[in-house]
């Protein structure tokens, strides 16, 4: 297993991820008062802190996005995922909660950072200009996370205590210029290249940009940044797609979050991925997604799941998600951007602007390497569904399915034929009862249909 980080000098944030349940993440007090950034030798510090604070944001949208939609459903005897299997979200669940905890303690960590760094004298220009740039980036895309998860979210800029327990939500537009105020903070502060797919570089800044503008329907800089990436020759599309099951920080991996045998979500509840789709099976892939990755569309993709005979009992199908291993194996780690989600985002992008040659182009290099049948001619209409099948093929169980229904105004057509229990409110996770409880200023001011 491939050690990423010192993990010695994470001792001043042990606080943030030694709990062995995230389900009641640590006070925002605790992160504050116990972090320290006064001279040079604290900056590393601080640095490997604030990607360990970010870390579980992304297991926990791979549940929000893969759960909540038509992925993965129900299979043990946690609360929070029957929950969410069976599309009767409360705003006590434990995965809201843990997601939230996750963005915020993130978005805490590099505000101190931002706030802290430039005071402190003798640290190198190159050092200070990477870490601010990481902090931004990783505050923007923790508030990306949030917004597409929650709708508008409180927008904290300071570490004063009294003053963050009390701010009320922002709007959507203003969670959405701020993100891209730190996106593009980012890009100009980052180094152009880094040791591994698990520290932040221009390439990663790139990939959120080219979502974000997707999001937006701002095809154009969408096309331009995965082209961007594409174009860079940095990174190579796996010649077989299993080594995406199997392998972490393969040649297609543009970000993505890292863990050693000394910090592997392990048996942790809310966020072990190994744990919940392996070794408890709290969460299963549904028929109806074993049945698409089983098709001749899907191609390889179908190695993304795996069949035991001896789970066959009761509702168990007897699938599972093989993407993410053990701690001691070489697939526990969680992606973020890789090459083939650009490729999707420019086919998208394209298809929108009716570029439905390179689209069709685009999609077809995922399917060479997929060994799928190739696109030979497809109407504007028909590509928009191509596309919407392969993502769900090429990204499942990396939690891009719900947000991309929901993106799309696809949610109720697809999640209503899904479940019986569906709702429009579940287009948005609720707001943790907890923060109601404990923030003045959102009071009254849940998300409808909770």
């Amino acid at each position: 297993m491939k050690k990423i980080f010192n993990y010695i000098s994470l001792i001043l944030f042990f606080v943030i991820i030694s709990c062995s349940d995230l389900l009641e993440p640590e006070p925002i007090d605790l992160l504050t008062d116990d972090v320290v950034l006064n001279e040079p030798k604290d900056v590393p510090n601080v640095e490997i802190g604030l990607y360990s604070a970010f870390r579980p944001i992304i297991p926990a949208a791979v549940i929000a996005g893969d759960c909540t939609a038509d992925m993965l459903i129900h299979n043990g005897t946690f609360t929070q995922y029957r929950e969410l299997g069976t599309k009767q979200i409360t705003s006590a669940n434990a995965s809201v909660a843990t997601l939230w905890g996750s963005i915020y303690n993130t978005v805490y960590l590099a505000n101190f950072i931002i706030e802290r760094l430039p005071q402190v004298s003798g640290v190198t220009a190159a050092q200070r200009d990477k870490v601010l740039g990481t902090a931004h980036f990783l505050r923007g895309y923790a508030y990306f996370v949030a917004l597409y998860s929650f709708g508008g979210v409180p927008k904290v800029t300071d570490i004063a205590i009294d003053v963050n327990r009390n701010i009320a939500r922002a709007s959507e537009s203003e969670i959405l210029d701020f993100i891209l105020e730190d996106y593009t903070e980012a890009l100009a502060r980052v180094p152009s290249a880094s040791s591994n797919a698990a520290f932040v570089n221009t390439n990663s800044v790139r990939a959120a940009l080219a979502k974000y503008h997707l999001y937006l329907g701002n095809n154009v800089q969408a096309e331009s940044f995965a082209t961007n990436i594409i174009a860079s020759n940095q990174y190579q599309l796996e010649p077989n797609f299993v080594n995406l099951v199997t392998r972490d920080f393969t040649a297609e991996a543009i970000f993505e979050v890292g863990y050693t045998i000394a910090d592997d979500p392990g048996t942790n509840g809310s966020i072990g991925l190994n744990n919940l789709f392996v070794g408890r099976r709290e969460i299963i892939p549904s028929n109806q997604v074993i049945v698409a990755l089983a098709s001749v569309e899907s191609g390889d993709r179908f190695t993304s799941i795996a069949f035991n005979s001896s789970n066959l009992k009761g509702s168990d199908n007897g699938w599972s998600v093989a993407k993410y291993g053990t701690a001691d194996e070489d697939n526990n780690n969680v992606v973020v951007f890789r090459l083939a989600e650009m490729y999707l985002i420019r086919a998208e992008a394209r298809t929108k602007q009716n570029n439905t040659t390179g689209a069709r182009d685009d999609l077809n290099v995922l399917r060479t390497r997929a060994k799928a049948p190739l696109i030979t001619s497809a109407s504007q209409s028909q590509l928009i569904q191509l596309i919407e099948d392969e993502r769900r093929f090429e990204l499942a169980f990396e939690g891009h399915r719900w947000y991309d229904l929901v993106r799309t105004n696809r949610a109720k057509t697809v999640m209503s034929a899904f479940s019986s229990n569906w709702k429009d409110a579940y287009e948005l996770w609720p707001i943790p009862q907890r923060e109601i409880l404990n923030n003045p200023a959102l009071a009254g001011n849940q998300n409808p249909g909770y």
